[in-house]
């Protein structure tokens, strides 16, 4: 399982999967040249939630389809200055996302403070 973790210090925001720098994705579509962000609907946000998804379902076109609605759902209610998400919170809020109807907000992790 994957665990994706986001950390903001100072004036940068550093997002890792399994503790290596997550790729931004900026070949399938380049929202943010300036980085990752959270805790809005920009184009920080829309870039993170690209590269979540691209890295997570391995397929670049389903990516594209769902990570604004990720965005929306997810990316977007991420506060603070970490946070950390694993494969399976992932599958859970894109499941809630296709489903009419249903809220697709996820419970994510704090990460602890160093």
């Amino acid at each position: 399982m994957k665990e994706y973790r986001g950390i903001r210090i100072g004036d940068g925001a550093t997002v890792t999967v399994n503790s290596q720098p997550l790729n931004p994705r900026h070949d399938l579509r380049n929202h943010s040249p300036n980085g990752f962000e959270w805790g809005y609907s920009g184009s920080g946000p829309a870039q993170l939630a690209l590269a979540i998804l691209a890295d997570h379902l391995g397929d670049d076109e389903r990516a594209q389809a769902v990570y604004q609605d990720f965005k929306f759902a997810v990316v977007a209610g991420l506060s603070g200055d970490e946070w950390m998400m694993n494969s399976q919170q992932i599958d859970e809020a894109l499941k809630r996302i296709s489903t009419p109807g249903v809220t697709s907000s996820i419970r994510l992790r704090r990460a602890p403070r160093f």
